[in-house]
């Protein structure tokens, strides 16, 4: 029998308990499987995908930036991965192709993030590519800050003895075995709150293939690896209380007649994807079609990272989750007039509307903005008049009560 006292004391243990668990911290693991447009992955079966997104939701999403405007990015792996790390289009981050040239690395990586504004997170990163780490995370180099990962896992595509290389790519598929193994394991053992894998082999087999069985059979391989990776947050979950959340994507599809390439803006190219287990979804998610670079704010959030308003300004994504008050800012030059309109995702409420007429933040400083004018949300719509600030490129964000979005416009030079 429990006495009175006994009672007491467990009642405020379960009051104690629940108090923490409500306030648990939050790791994210985000993975990027190569090459794989909607279409395809919607006639495969993907069982472990799909356990995923009962918990929480997939949907269409896009990758290029805005087609034919000043953010126009090429669908290639690369600038793919480096939308998704920076939360911008290639007009930022300056990642044009997969030879990593000459990285912005003013726009910050979610790596860097998490060290300058919670060094206490332990980040992780496993990979088939090891220029994602040293290029595009820019590892230890002194224009990221010289910031350091906690554990890494890649660089054995350069490995000829254990993975002996053939032209049939098929040493890429061991290694992404070996990169997704290592992976659970050491998120099982060690759980940091940030990690990154990277698996290569369906793009491997879509270039070499197309649409093909070949294709299909990498697809579902790398929905086993996917499932392994799950039952280690699974673990966690389960055996240490924690609270894990998850997102998978793809950085480009294909093209339309062989399935072969990419690289363009045909909407099979631009065609990608997004499965979480979020439960925390918001409508922006549910009833649009979202991009790469949504993920980088949605994991800022998720993991309390609070940048500065002018970082925070410089993102082209709305996070997937949470309250969001608009999306999808444009704008239209005419003669002396900025046409600006925005999708409101709230009825009632107000936006300001701010201007820059210059671009210093890509090169580490921040850029003067001047208040223009306040709206009503759901109007969706203003007109400015910018006599008075005469530039050939104009940066307008749109300032709502839950989030701020941004678009560019730059005059035509005529020769």
């Amino acid at each position: 029998m429990i006495k009175k006292n006994s009672i007491l004391v467990y009642a405020l243990l379960l009051v104690s308990n629940f108090s923490f668990s409500q306030h648990k911290n939050k790791k994210v693991l985000f993975i990027i499987v190569d090459g794989i447009s909607a279409d395809v992955l919607e006639k495969i079966e993907t069982p472990n995908l799909d356990a995923i997104a009962l918990k929480g939701g997939y949907t269409r999403a896009y990758v290029g930036g805005e087609k034919g405007g000043y953010s126009q990015t090429p669908t290639i792996s690369a600038v793919g991965y480096n939308s998704l790390l920076t939360g911008t289009w290639v007009n930022k981050h300056n990642v044009w192709g997969n030879g990593i040239k000459k990285p912005n690395y003013k726009y910050w990586s979610i790596f860097r993030y998490a060290q300058e504004y919670k060094p206490s997170l332990k980040t992780a990163v496993f990979s088939t590519w090891l220029d994602n780490r040293t290029k595009l995370i820019g590892e230890g180099l002194l224009e990221t800050g010289s910031h350091q990962l906690n554990y890494h896992f890649d660089g054995f595509e350069h490995d000829t003895i254990n993975f002996p290389h053939g032209n049939d790519r098929d040493y890429i598929r061991k290694i992404d075995e070996h990169v997704t193994n290592e992976a659970a394991r050491y998120i099982k053992a060690k759980a940091p709150d940030l990690s990154w894998v990277y698996l290569e082999y369906t793009d491997d087999m879509g270039h070499q293939f197309g649409d093909s069985d070949q294709f299909y059979d990498a697809i579902r391989l790398m929905d086993d690896q996917v499932g392994r990776l799950w039952k280690a947050l699974q673990f966690r979950i389960k055996n240490h209380n924690e609270d894990w959340e998850i997102y998978i994507t793809t950085d480009h599809g294909r093209n339309a007649d062989t399935g072969k390439g990419h690289g363009g803006q045909t909407d099979r190219e631009r065609l990608t994807w997004m499965v979480t287990n979020s439960k925390n979804l918001n409508q922006y998610f549910k009833e649009s079609e979202p991009a790469i670079v949504d993920i980088l704010p949605t994991m800022l959030q998720s993991l309390d990272i609070k940048p500065t308003k002018a970082q925070l300004w410089e993102l082209d994504g709305t996070s997937i989750t949470g309250k969001v008050s608009l999306t999808n800012a444009k704008a239209v030059l005419n003669d002396t007039t900025l046409e600006i309109t925005w999708k409101a995702l709230e009825k009632e409420g107000k936006v300001k509307i701010w201007l820059s007429t210059t671009n210093t933040f890509a090169e580490g400083k921040n850029d003067p903005y001047f208040f223009k004018v306040k709206s009503k949300i759901g109007s969706e719509k203003v007109s400015i008049n910018i006599n008075e600030l005469p530039s050939d490129l104009y940066k307008v964000v749109i300032e709502g009560k839950h989030n701020a979005i941004n678009t560019w416009i730059r005059k035509k030079i005529v020769n």
